[in-house]
């Protein structure tokens, strides 16, 4: 087949002159090819440089990410080796605790200090460094621990410290002993079991110890009394007052005043008959004094 012919026809703006070009088909399919190809290729062109832009600076961008966290990396291990020198440290501490308040050994798990600083060699991962985390958490709860068990037996001693009686009651001086004696009454010999401290009438009577008002009325023989219970089995009697100024049920503590003294009861003048007890058995007052 004969090839087609184009004419194209360029007509000046202004100008009566035609100018006439007449073009085969094959040209124009050739001319079209390359453009084509030319397009294409200044398009991979630009895809390629764009490309290559985006990778440099995502490059630089993990570059500059990955050297912060190296940066970060090697303070939290700094930072976990001195926090682990200090578990070591607490746990030494907790142990001499433990000896002097009488305690069994915690559980142990003690972890070595890492020496130094790392360098780029023995730098821990992050899972090595999350390893030696979980760790130092374990020792830190397993101080917790220790520290609760030894809070609860210091407050226990101190509950016990502060519910066992001492000191004098009333200001005063002693007539007598605990122990046995002749009565002031009938003349025969009969155990005392408390103190008799002499003051003058009115003067405060105040609690030896922590404790909840048990008894607060009058009794035969003790006059106006105030009994106390201060826990752990110790009971304290304070007798023949004047005046009471507490009631049964009422909390105290060590120093509050109770009552006053008086001469209420079997009494031969103005004292107060003060009685320590445990687990009901009097024991001699003179020793908490």
């Amino acid at each position: 087949m004969a090839s087609k012919r184009f004419t194209i026809l360029v007509i000046p703006e202004g100008s009566h002159r035609v100018r006439r070009y007449c073009v085969r088909s094959g040209w124009l399919r050739s001319l079209a090819v390359a453009a084509g190809v030319a397009v294409l290729g200044v398009a991979l062109l630009t895809y390629g440089y764009l490309r290559n832009r985006y990778d440099a600076a995502e490059l630089a961008r993990l570059r500059t990410t990955n050297l912060q966290q190296q940066v970060e990396l090697a303070r939290l291990s700094g930072e976990l080796d001195l926090l682990n020198r200090d578990v070591v440290l607490l746990a030494q501490n907790d142990a001499q605790v433990r000896v002097m308040a009488k305690l069994t050994s915690a559980k142990t798990n003690v972890l070595s200090g890492i020496g130094g600083p790392p360098d780029a060699e023995t730098r821990p991962r992050f899972s090595e460094l999350q390893r030696q985390i979980d760790e130092v958490r374990q020792q830190i709860d397993l101080r917790r621990q220790s520290q609760e068990e030894i809070q609860a037996v210091l407050n226990d001693q101190r509950s016990l410290l502060a519910s066992k009686p001492q000191g004098w009651p009333v200001k005063g001086w002693i007539t007598s002993l605990f122990g046995m004696r002749k009565s002031p009454f009938t003349g025969r010999r009969k155990m005392h079991e408390g103190l008799d401290i002499a003051s003058n009438t009115g003067t405060p009577v105040h609690a030896t110890a922590d404790g909840i008002v048990a008894r607060a009325e009058t009794v035969p023989g003790y006059g106006k009394l105030v009994v106390i219970d201060h826990g752990y089995g110790y009971r304290t009697y304070y007798g023949h007052n004047s005046r009471l100024y507490v009631k049964v049920g009422q909390r105290v503590r060590r120093g509050d005043r109770i009552a006053a003294v008086g001469n209420t009861g079997t009494s031969t003048g103005s004292h107060v008959h003060y009685e320590v007890r445990r687990n009901g058995v009097p024991l001699n007052p003179r020793k908490y004094l």
